[in-house]
């Protein structure tokens, strides 16, 4: 029986200032891979990703989710399902529980903040659950990679887009995510995980998609 896939890009264009990095790139993910997406620095990784969330103009391509081309307007919704989880994570000012609440202040948010999921997930991430409460600009690079994550997870996406995820992690650390990710895809979600580490991949993940290019 076919798949729909969660989410596809069908002759996507990816370019760096007026070069053109990558031509007619057709990539899918269907409920349940997880895929590592690898290549040398430059390549387009990272616009890939975000050409996927609408966060670049995918044209000449074509975006589809659940097999629906993604028109402008759709955009925002799609994103509250593709979440872009960013090598360099940004938080705002505050405690990290109010960074993991935030998104559910948003009206199409219909759920209250669930701060008891929130201490089990940062646990499960190997942060300890009293860091709610310490100031987000006080964490480390690993931390805040770790508190980017569960902030997607929280708001349950089909989908999750990681660029570099581990980068700043310890193996155990590592372990913790790379766990919690098969979960996600296990329960019938899916993620596009951009990764330097060939043994990572290869372990981590359903299948491997290389791309070549540089940017000068």
């Amino acid at each position: 029986m076919n798949t729909v896939p969660l989410l596809e890009g069908r002759g996507l264009t990816v370019r760096w200032r007026d070069r053109v990095l990558l031509a007619d790139v057709d990539c899918a993910l269907a409920p349940g891979e997880l895929v590592a997406l690898q290549g040398p620095s430059g390549c387009g990784k990272t616009s890939l990703l975000r050409l996927l969330c609408g966060l670049d103009d995918p044209a000449p391509g074509t975006v589809l989710w659940r097999g629906a081309p993604v028109r402008p307007a759709d955009w925002p919704a799609v994103r509250r399902q593709a979440v872009l989880v960013a090598q360099e994570p940004v938080l705002l000012e505050g405690s990290v529980a109010a960074n993991l609440a935030r998104p559910f202040r948003y009206r199409h948010v219909r759920r209250p903040f669930p701060a008891d999921a929130a201490r089990e997930l940062l646990a499960r991430l190997r942060l300890p659950p009293a860091m709610l409460d310490a100031p987000a600009a006080d964490l480390s690079v690993g931390e805040r990679q770790r508190v980017c994550l569960a902030r997607a997870l929280l708001l349950r996406p089909a989908v999750l887009l990681l660029d570099e995820p581990t980068s700043a992690l310890d193996p155990a650390a590592t372990a913790a995510v790379e766990e919690i990710v098969r979960e996600h895809a296990a329960a019938g979600g899916a993620a596009l995980v951009v990764t330097h580490g060939r043994e990572q991949a290869v372990r981590w993940c359903h299948r491997v998609v290389e791309l070549g290019g540089r940017h000068a």
